[in-house]
């Protein structure tokens, strides 16, 4: 019994240090790498079923997270709503439910759906659930996470909430890890610049 408190006891301390380091991750496009394939080419379900071309999204930034409904970081769902009001002139947010981190999403689109309405009033797109890592990757989340396709970064997302900013080029010009809030100066900077 004693043996097994130990054990669990340090691996939780082992998964806090794991999540602690990866959660401010930044990556930004400092040598301006253009994609190798389109993102503009790609296309996800929406949380309803339709499909959605990302060339609908040509116009503007686009900061992409995925999110889970039962994580710590689970109430940046209001700062995404506030960044959404602040900038949408400016800027599209996709958001891609998962349930790839210690299954914090395990909710149906539907019930993902109405949380995301009746809690934090989200107005801004919501796509179906889908997997951001591994095997079953999404087209998206493969584009995001891999340097032959979107130019130079090969990181995927290390927690829920993980945030990736496109410009209107179609060009992935950063990463910020889960800690990072949407409202922070270093991602409303990046919005709010010419390229």
């Amino acid at each position: 019994m004693k043996l097994t408190f130990i054990l669990i006891s340090i691996t939780l301390v082992c998964i806090f240090i794991f999540i602690s380091r990866c959660s401010n991750i930044v990556k930004l496009n400092k040598d301006n790498r253009a994609p190798l394939e389109s993102f503009y080419d790609l296309e996800a379900n929406d949380i309803d079923g339709n499909p959605i071309s990302m060339s609908k999204y040509k116009d503007k930034k686009i900061l992409i997270v995925n999110v889970a409904s039962k994580c710590g970081y689970t109430p940046q769902y209001k700062e995404l709503q506030q960044l959404n009001n602040d900038y949408k002139d400016k800027l599209h947010i996709l958001a891609f439910p998962s349930n790839d981190f210690l299954g914090q999403e395990p909710g149906t689109n539907n019930e993902i759906k109405s949380f995301c309405e009746v809690n934090f009033g989200v107005k801004f797109d919501i796509f179906e659930k889908i997997s951001v890592k591994g095997k079953n990757i999404h087209s998206i989340y493969d584009w995001l996470s891999d340097k032959n396709k979107n130019g130079w970064n090969n990181q995927a997302p290390t927690w829920n909430f993980s945030k990736y900013l496109i410009n209107e080029k179609g060009e992935l010009i950063g990463l910020w890890g889960p800690k990072i809030s949407p409202l922070s100066n270093e991602i409303i900077s990046k919005i709010n610049k010419s390229y």
